[in-house]
């Protein structure tokens, strides 16, 4: 019920822009699985809808042959983001770490990340704009951290650097 009562608060306020909704099904025909196998690796995952009125990212990170990541990405028309400072996310993950990423443009090569950690439970959690920092391919750039009048992908990735199962389901996502 409280997941509910946040959404809707979220849904009815102005300054509120909701990405992702999967608490009433949605469409997942946006979202893409990209895993280390384009570059030789032995990872496996997958994003579906589940009975529990949330998605799901879940798979298996092999460190076979230079692997060791998988990642699900959400592309769309660039939206406005101006009147929004951070991305707000209800989340119940594996006790692991996992990182979020974010593009202003689809064409660009690198992503502005940070990362978060889960605890087991649902989760409600908020990250800054301005905490993402540029990074390709796994290596920090000097440029600015985020800051940029729209955004196109949004993306879950996880890179531990171990082999390791893992769990990540997601009610919604949304700029605040």
């Amino acid at each position: 019920m409280a997941t509910l009562l946040i959404l809707f608060q979220m849904l009815t306020n102005a300054d509120t822009k909701v990405l992702a909704d999967f608490t009433n099904s949605s469409n997942l025909s946006d979202w893409y699985i990209v895993n280390d196998v384009v570059m030789g690796g032995r990872s496996d995952s997958g994003f579906f809808l589940n009975g529990d009125s949330c998605a799901v990212f879940k798979g298996y990170v092999s460190l076979e042959n230079n692997g060791g990541f998988a990642m699900v990405k959400h592309m769309f028309d660039p939206i406005e983001i101006e009147k929004h400072s951070k991305i707000i996310m209800k989340i119940k993950g594996d006790g692991k770490r996992y990182q979020i990423r974010l593009k202003s443009q689809l064409s660009q090569a690198h992503s502005h990340i940070n990362y978060f950690s889960t605890t087991g439970d649902w989760q409600v959690i908020e990250i800054p704009f301005k905490d993402f920092y540029a990074s390709f391919r796994g290596r920090r750039l000097s440029y600015p951290n985020f800051y940029a009048a729209q955004l196109s992908e949004l993306a879950f990735l996880i890179v531990n650097k171990k082999a390791e199962d893992f769990k990540l389901k997601i009610k919604w996502i949304a700029l605040k």
